[in-house]
C-alpha cells in the first residue's frame, strides 16, 4: 500500500512539475515575443526619425564653402558673381532652372514693389532655398525719393525686411539703383547707411541687358570686353534677352577658368563706386 501511495505521488509530483515548467515556457515566450515586437517598433521609430532628419537637411538653404581671401578680403583666384536686379518677375523660376542645370549660384537684387506680388514669392523662397543670395533693390527704384529726397535707408530696410519675411534670412546686402555714384556722393546719406549696418554692392561689368532686347548677342560681347580681372561681378537683369543668352556667358567663364560664387554677409568684401570701406 505504502508504495502504491509513493508512486501516486511521484506521478503528482512530476505533473506539477511539467506544469510549471509549461507555465515558464509560455510567460517566456511571451516575453520574448514582446521584447521582439517592442525591439521592431523601436527600430522602426528610428528609421523615422533619421529619415525624417535627411528630409529636413535636404530643405536646409545651400552653403557655400568659405573661399581664401586676400588681404583686401577678396577672395583668391579667379571668381565671377553673377548677379540680377529688378526681380522677383515672371522669368525668376527660368533664371532659376538655367542656374541649377549649370549648378551655378547666383546674387539676386530684389524689389520691394515686386516682392509684395504673392504670385513671385515662391520662387523668392525657391532661389534662397537652392543657394543663391537674395539682397534688396529698394521698394521704388526711383531716383528722386531715393536720393534727392534721402528715402534710401528707409527703403532699403523695408525690402530688406520683405526679404526676410519671405525667406527667413536676414540679409545686409543692397545695390543702389543706378549705381553709388552719383546716387550716393553725398557723405550724409552714406553715414546713414553705415549706421544702418546696410551694405552696397555695385558692379564690375555692365552688361547694358537692359536696353539690348532686339540684339541679345550684344550682351554676350559686352561680358566678354570687360571681362579683363580675376574677380568680376557682372549686372544683369531679370529680361527675356538675358535669360536667352545667360547658357553661353556661363559656358564662357567656365572656358576661362572662372569659380562661380555667391554673395555671403559673413564673406563681404568692399565694391563700391565711391569706395567707401564703412559700406
Amino acid at each position: 500500500m505504502r508504495s502504491s501511495r509513493h508512486g501516486r505521488s511521484n506521478k503528482r509530483s512530476i505533473m506539477k512539475a511539467g506544469f510549471l515548467v509549461g507555465i515558464v515556457l509560455v510567460v517566456s515566450f511571451l516575453i520574448f515575443f514582446n521584447i521582439g515586437k517592442l525591439s521592431s517598433t523601436a527600430a522602426e521609430r528610428v528609421r523615422d526619425v533619421s529619415q525624417s532628419a535627411v528630409q529636413q537637411q535636404d530643405k536646409r538653404p545651400f552653403t557655400q564653402p568659405a573661399q581664401q581671401k586676400q588681404s583686401d578680403g577678396k577672395p583668391k583666384g579667379k571668381v565671377v558673381y553673377l548677379t540680377f536686379d529688378d526681380g522677383p518677375s515672371s522669368l525668376t523660376g527660368q533664371f532659376l532652372d538655367v542656374l541649377q542645370e549649370y549648378n551655378v549660384k547666383a546674387t539676386f537684387f530684389m524689389q520691394g514693389s515686386n516682392l509684395k506680388n504673392t504670385g513671385y514669392q515662391d520662387n523668392v523662397k525657391r532661389a534662397v532655398e537652392e543657394g543663391h543670395y537674395v539682397g534688396a533693390h529698394s521698394m521704388t527704384h526711383d531716383a528722386i525719393k531715393l536720393y534727392d529726397n534721402k528715402q534710401f535707408v528707409p527703403e532699403m530696410l523695408e525690402t530688406l525686411h520683405l526679404i526676410r519675411n519671405i525667406t527667413g534670412t536676414n540679409p545686409k546686402l543692397t545695390r543702389p539703383p543706378y549705381g553709388s555714384a552719383p546716387g550716393l556722393k553725398e557723405e550724409q546719406i552714406r553715414d546713414q547707411i553705415a549706421d544702418a549696418g546696410i551694405k552696397i554692392w555695385d558692379w564690375t561689368i555692365d552688361s547694358y541687358d537692359w536696353k539690348l532686347k532686339d540684339n541679345p548677342n550684344k550682351i554676350v560681347e559686352n561680358v566678354k570686353e570687360q571681362t579683363t580681372e580675376d574677380l568680376e561681378v557682372v549686372l544683369m537683369h531679370e529680361k527675356q534677352q538675358t535669360l536667352q543668352v545667360l547658357p553661353e556667358i556661363i559656358e564662357f567663364y567656365k572656358e576661362k577658368g572662372y569659380e562661380f560664387a555667391v554673395y555671403r554677409d559673413e564673406e563681404h568684401f568692399r565694391l563700391n563706386f565711391q569706395k567707401d570701406n564703412r559700406l
